[in-house]
């Protein structure tokens, strides 16, 4: 069985997801080119900002590995480096002993508000010129619905 234009599903899965992956590196490569990065690396602001949107202000040091694209033992060492920069406190969990929770000082929050604030407008610059905003809800929906798939599956 074929499926869009003579291709298998299998070919054109492939495809579309090639699309995907360099679409995604060709604009995170332009972003981190850009002046929001030069302050603070993409990496440690993906550790705050992800700490930033955490509801009560903690979250485990296993649950952040689930958001950000570091190896345990890189973010374990970005940790240790953003907390001796005073940007994150840790503490141990208080119901397991081995569990370690993390959260934004203020100045980490201050800095990942101040460099978010420019990233923001990064993507915008990128983003805004090459899709109509219909395009960009459009593009939002279908990858929301992938990665949901995705993690249904697991």
């Amino acid at each position: 069985m074929v499926s869009g234009e003579g291709q298998s599903p299998v070919r054109l899965a492939s495809e579309t997801w090639e699309a995907l992956f360099r679409a995604q590196v060709s604009v995170m490569r332009k972003l981190q080119a850009g002046p929001a990065f030069k302050v603070l690396p993409l990496n440690e602001y993906d550790v705050l900002f992800t700490l930033s949107r955490c509801p009560t202000g903690w979250l485990r040091l296993n649950e952040l590995n689930d958001h950000v694209l570091l190896s345990q033992s890189s973010l374990s060492r970005l940790v240790e480096r953003l907390e001796k920069r005073g940007l994150v406190e840790r503490r141990q969990a208080p119901s397991d002993g081995r569990g370690v929770l993390l959260r934004l000082t203020e100045e980490g929050l201050a800095l990942q508000k101040d460099v978010g604030r420019s990233h923001v407008r990064d993507i915008a610059d990128v983003v805004g010129p090459a899709l109509t905003a219909a395009e960009q809800r459009e593009l939002r929906r279908l990858t929301e619905k992938l990665r949901t798939s995705v993690i249904e599956r697991r």
